[in-house]
């Protein structure tokens, strides 16, 4: 009978023991994938048909299509990276909204239709961005758009 309970309690804390460590995998798994860098762009400018900036500070919409100014925005958002930093759930209101058009007339994937808040901060729901490396030339899109 003690040989029985013995047994009982070993196959629990080899349960336990397991699960604990299937937790702990998971949590440090999160972790990483929350804290690791993320490339916002790349994309070559001369694929770029028309970049639509949507102002959420007036409203309007204003359509880049100069070759100068797409190259400028593309290339200084090919040189940001970026990480998360907190749920954007909850929260509305915003500065720039970009969407790129790539030359055959669809939207570019990946990083699309995100929102520009500063130099430093990016929307993308479900989550805020923090730049971490280059800077974004907000005051350019701003001086474009404005």
């Amino acid at each position: 009978m003690k040989k029985k309970i013995s047994c009982v309690k070993n196959k629990q804390s080899g349960i336990f023991f397991t699960l604990l460590s299937i937790v702990i995998i998971l949590l440090v798994g999160i972790i990483v994938w929350y804290n690791a860098p993320i490339k916002l762009m790349d994309l070559d400018y001369n694929e770029v048909m028309e970049i639509v900036v949507f102002n959420g500070n007036s409203g309007n919409t204003t359509h880049i299509k100069d070759k100068e100014q797409i190259q400028h925005i593309i290339d200084n958002l090919n040189d940001v990276e970026v990480k998360r930093s907190k749920l954007s759930a909850g929260y509305s209101g915003y500065s720039f909204k970009i969407t790129i058009y790539l030359a055959d007339g669809s939207e570019a994937g990946d990083w699309n239709n995100f929102i520009i808040n500063s130099d430093y901060s990016i929307r993308k729901d479900p989550f805020f961005y923090s730049v971490t490396k280059g800077k974004i030339d907000y005051n350019y899109i701003k001086n474009i758009v404005e």
